[in-house]
């Protein structure tokens, strides 16, 4: 590690590099804290969750969920239905949102909150210092949140190959008759599913294992594929991309399994293999920040690297590439960095208790039709980490008001812990499921289990009650059968009969 010196003054309490989620909370946050705190971005504000990523692919998704449902009127008992779209006003709905959505991440309205906003490409030319254009910046702490880009694999034919990424899918405007997905994780299989019921042929290609969204459990995987390839996505699971080529006047992806070479034609490509971590062109190698084998920043317990005023959030550091813990995180990274100078006089129970980051409970969500949400453990892990658990199931086809929307399909699962109501994590697959799971999210953050979930009145008839019903197999599946034998005989006693 370079040795670096320290002014003895500094125009900032903390520099933040990056406005997207992770920089605009820890920018937030050290605000509300009356520090003093520059915002450097050099694009748009908001950055990949509200311009490419989150808020534009759920626009999407509920158009092309519309569609969807007024294509199965029938299931409603609706004799006739039908709807005329034109794709590139689907597509302009989607910037309408992004634009509506916008001020909520505006330089204006960071700058009320008290953040200096500066638009421009950041250089950390020391761990003190930060340059935009001729201009040079002091500060006592940096928080890094740079993000992550979509990951291009090294292919042969690539430069020539007419492909698109969650970035850059946006621009479409003419809708492709067909198109080629590679990668069945969440981004693909999202939007997969979504050009699928718009009319564009989809063929979603999958590397690892019979399923898509390889990171659940099977029974959950097994849901999805299903769905998708039920509403004619045809799925090549288990098929490892190998080259783009150019011939008579088209594009043509080469795939293999087991051996095997298939060549397949295509109008547009989305690669969809998941995100890397932006960790070039701002001066981390210059200073010698150390990074892992898996590109993203390294960091301690606090969000720091290895200079201790250089702190970290959001998918550039992970390990959770979620918009939503990238915030959790900058809380940690911000609050720590504003009292960095304070740290060697602060107490251990207090920098344990109040900086140091808490991963015990991470939720996330895929916002696919069923989706999918997830809290803690999920079998898959459990089994691979040895940890002992129990669990329990609630098939939603037995829910009054899924029945009555015709949307009775999926189920709830939660592992406990053995002999105990605790949750250790909890598996939604429903079209609500991402609502649903944060009374399970709730319970693990707050330490009640499921007999509270089950002595807890749910409004009839709701989604909700499904959690309940969930907890109801638990208990049924551990009911006192001694004490239940005492009472028949009592009740058969208090009837008069032998």
């Amino acid at each position: 590690m370079l040795k670096f010196k320290k002014p003895k003054k500094f125009d900032y309490n903390l520099i933040v590099i990056g406005a997207g989620a992770a920089g605009l909370v820890s920018s937030y946050i050290a605000s509300t804290l009356n520090a003093r705190v520059a915002l450097i971005e050099k694009n748009k504000m908001g950055g990949d969750c509200l311009n490419t990523g989150c808020v534009p692919s759920k626009a999407l998704i509920r158009s092309a969920k519309a569609i969807s449902q007024i294509t199965n009127h029938k299931k409603y008992a609706l004799k006739n239905a039908s709807c005329e779209f034109d794709f590139a006003e689907i597509m302009e709905r989607v910037q309408t949102i992004i634009k509506k959505i916008e001020p909520h991440d505006s330089i204006k309205r960071y700058t009320e909150l008290g953040v200096e906003c500066i638009t421009g490409e950041a250089k950390i030319t020391s761990p003190y210092v930060v340059q935009v254009g001729e201009k040079k910046y002091t500060t006592q702490a940096i928080v890094v949140a740079t993000g992550a880009s979509p990951l291009i694999p090294n292919i042969p034919g690539l430069e020539s190959a007419n492909i698109y990424t969650s970035e850059s899918i946006w621009h479409l405007r003419e809708q492709p008759k067909d198109m080629i997905v590679i990668g069945g994780g969440p981004i693909g299989c999202e939007l997969a599913q979504s050009f699928q019921r718009l009319g564009t042929q989809v063929t979603l290609v999958e590397k690892m294992g019979p399923y898509l969204m390889g990171r659940e459990d099977d029974d959950v995987a097994k849901e999805v594929t299903e769905r998708l390839s039920n509403e004619g996505v045809k799925i090549l699971t288990e098929h490892s991309l190998i080259e783009f080529q150019k011939k008579e006047g088209g594009n043509y992806v080469v795939l293999e399994n087991n051996g095997k070479k298939l060549s397949l034609p295509y109008t547009a490509c989305l690669i969809a293999l998941g995100r890397k971590a932006n960790v070039k062109g701002f001066g981390l190698e210059e200073l010698g920040v150390q990074i892992r084998n898996d590109g993203t920043i390294e960091a301690n317990e606090f969000l720091q690297t290895n200079y201790d005023n250089i702190f970290v959030c959001g998918d550039v550091t992970g390990p959770f590439q979620f918009t939503h813990t990238a915030a959790h995180q900058a809380y940690y990274a911000s609050v720590g960095a504003v009292f960095h100078p304070l740290f060697k006089w602060l107490p251990k129970f207090v920098k344990a208790k109040f900086l140091k980051v808490d991963y015990t409970v991470i939720p996330w969500a895929t916002y696919t039709d069923p989706e999918v949400a997830t809290v803690g453990l999920t079998e898959k892990v459990a089994k691979a980490e040895h940890i002992q658990y129990e669990v329990t199931t609630y098939g939603i086809d037995d829910l009054d008001r899924a029945i009555a929307d015709s949307d009775d399909n999926g189920f709830v699962k939660v592992l406990t812990q053995p002999g105990t109501d605790k949750v250790l994590g909890a598996t939604i697959v429903h079209s609500r499921a991402s609502d649903l799971i944060t009374e399970f999210i709730l319970a693990m953050r707050m330490g009640f289990g499921l007999n509270s979930i089950l002595g807890t009145i749910h409004i009839y008839p709701t989604m909700s009650e499904a959690n309940k019903y969930l907890a109801g197999n638990w208990k049924k599946s551990r009911k006192p059968e001694r004490v239940l034998q005492v009472l028949r005989k009592l009740f058969a006693w208090l009837r008069g009969s032998k």
